[in-house]
């Protein structure tokens, strides 16, 4: 028996082991009945415990063997033997955000239609950020008039109810999308708002849910996926990003709403500044050039290391190794091998065609300085 489809708010049950096996995969029990949902309809598996008198074993993943209406099979950390009598304890924390994630995307789902036909095919639960897939693809617009229209609903503080209906019956009822489901089917109905097949678990009201927020949205197999949070996770959400915002703002000694703007001067500084800089080490390059060419082993600073290298490829076919203070290289030449198999002599690594590069040991830069290694 499935505890959850009856009461979503219930945290603890007794019941028997009717199964338990091993397998390569872990220990498995099903039980007479169960509060712990399956990982179905993109809701994520509960966790928790089983107790009894040998102690308590932690319940890791729950399944189903057969969609629906199969065995619920719980994963656990350690074995528990066919008859035992035990009390079950799911996560609380964890199943009240899947349920303010699952209902919260049955309201969005019902606004998306409503706001601009939008018609969902899948949804993914399993993170604070959630998903929702549509069959079309989306317009700005209506995308926040859905999510306008979805916190409506949240403060409309619709009641939720769940009840089963046969197949027989499903004709009378405005379903938002088609069962996946035969025989008797669960539906799960939001106020006035929204009535959809559903096996999973939800809030008792609409504001519970709330707020619901939705992130981005992108193309996604020839229609949209919408990216969203709710509840305490969207709240969670909001409060991270508004103390950062606070604290840039405050470093920048301005408000969080106006951080745009030094924001972007501090973009255009440092535009200017790579540019400038960009040009000093092209100045740079070209005044070490001949003392490289008649030299061939040269100290020079790090951020012209390669661009110098470059430079010597076409201007000579003799060898060269180029070395920084810190200990960075490049050696280019007919050759370069012979250079880098004396260099590693002094703890260095590298490798390369054209141009070997690599680092050494700091200390061994002074040691490397040798012009003898490219005669």
């Amino acid at each position: 028996m499935r505890l959850y489809q009856e009461d979503s708010y219930a945290t603890r049950f007794q019941a028997r082991v009717v199964r338990a096996w091993s397998d390569e995969q872990g220990h498995h029990v099903v039980l007479s009945q169960t509060l712990f949902y399956p990982e179905s309809g993109g809701q994520p598996a509960d966790t928790g415990v089983l107790k009894r008198e040998f102690g308590q074993v932690r319940v890791l993943y729950v399944f189903e063997e057969a969609k629906a209406f199969g065995d619920v099979v719980h994963r656990v950390d350690g074995p528990i033997p066919e008859g035992a009598e035990v009390e079950g304890e799911i996560d609380w924390n964890r199943r009240f955000r899947h349920m303010q994630r699952h209902t919260a995307q049955h309201i969005l789902s019902q606004a998306l239609l409503r706001a601009g036909g939008y018609h969902t095919i899948a949804v993914s639960l399993d993170s604070p950020v959630s998903t929702v897939d549509l069959e079309e693809e989306v317009e700005e617009a209506k995308l926040q008039e859905a999510e306008a229209l979805a916190n409506f609903a949240v403060y409309a503080d619709y009641p939720i109810e769940a009840f089963w209906v046969s197949e027989e019956e499903l004709a009378r009822y405005p379903l938002r999308r088609p069962p996946k489901v035969q025989g008797q089917v669960r539906l799960v109905r939001i106020g006035d708002f929204d009535l959809a097949a559903c096996g999973g678990t939800h809030l008792r009201t609409s504001a519970q849910a709330g707020p619901i927020k939705v992130l981005k949205w992108e193309r996604y197999k020839g229609g949209s996926r919408v990216y969203f949070m709710a509840g305490w996770e969207a709240l969670e959400d909001y409060h991270a990003k508004h103390a950062l915002l606070s604290r840039l703002a405050l470093s920048f000694s301005t408000s969080p709403l106006e951080l745009e703007k030094p924001v972007r001067r501090l973009q255009e500084e440092v535009y200017t500044l790579k540019g400038e800089n960009l040009e000093l080490k092209e100045a740079l390059v070209e005044a070490l050039l001949p003392r490289a060419l008649e030299e061939r082993v040269l100290l020079v600073p790090a951020p012209v290391l390669g661009d110098l290298a470059k430079r010597l490829l076409s201007w000579s076919e003799k060898t060269f190794l180029l070395l920084s203070p810190e200990g960075r290289f490049a050696a280019l030449g007919p050759g370069r091998q012979e250079v880098l198999e004396r260099l590693k002599a002094l703890g260095a690594k590298g490798g390369g065609k054209e141009v070997v590069q690599g680092s050494l040991p700091k200390e061994k830069v002074a040691a490397a300085l040798d012009p003898s290694l490219v005669r």
